[in-house]
């Protein structure tokens, strides 16, 4: 459903259904971090309102190729920039959670098959990094919920419980599970793309 602007009005967009481009983007995998847009090398030409908001940001490119995914970035104004960087922050904790699930699934059948109890460090480790997660979703849920009713004043706070769930979570892992460790990662630099949009409303 696209997200539209009348007046003083924001028309209510839901979480679902997204995009699977989206699902699959990496922020680990994007180019490295530009200072300049019109640096060599990058092929995006981002809005004023994008430049702004990812000048706010650690890594400028990151943050433009993150945001540039969705196809209304082009046309978004600072409520529907809103939506977009919350939903890719969602959609990211989402899909990590997803992915712990399964983990935690395969590991838990392994001690089984050997016998063995199901307490080791691996499966503390997952079921700590699941429940931080959980934490990460309800947050940027209840962004999206604010942002539905156009009250502004949480979104900072919203954005930064999930980014220090996402921290928690890494507190665990440490170097055990690198993939996890980038997934974390990705989730801290989209949390602190929606602190810069949210910013725009203060």
């Amino acid at each position: 459903m696209t997200t539209t602007r009348t007046g003083s009005r924001v028309h209510r967009v839901s979480l679902h259904p997204l995009p699977p481009f989206i699902i699959i983007f990496s922020l680990s995998q994007a180019k490295p971090t530009q200072a300049n847009p019109e640096e060599e090398g990058s092929s995006i030409q981002p809005t004023k309102l994008v430049d702004e908001v990812c000048h706010s940001t650690s890594s400028y490119s990151l943050c433009v190729e993150s945001l540039c995914t969705d196809p209304r970035t082009p046309s978004a104004d600072r409520y529907v920039l809103a939506y977009i960087s919350f939903r890719l922050a969602f959609l990211n904790a989402s899909s990590t959670q997803d992915h712990i699930a399964k983990l935690l699934k395969h590991t838990e059948a392994k001690a089984k098959a050997k016998a063995k109890a199901n307490t080791g460090p691996t499966q503390q480790v997952l079921r700590r990094c699941y429940h931080d997660y959980n934490k990460a979703v309800s947050a940027l849920s209840s962004a999206y919920n604010d942002l539905n009713s156009e009250t502004f004043s949480d979104l900072v706070d919203w954005a930064g419980a999930a980014s220090l769930a996402a921290d928690d979570c890494q507190v665990v892992v440490k170097t055990t599970y690198p993939p996890l460790s980038t997934m974390n990662l990705d989730l801290k630099r989209l949390c602190e793309i929606c602190v810069a949009v949210s910013k725009l409303f203060t």
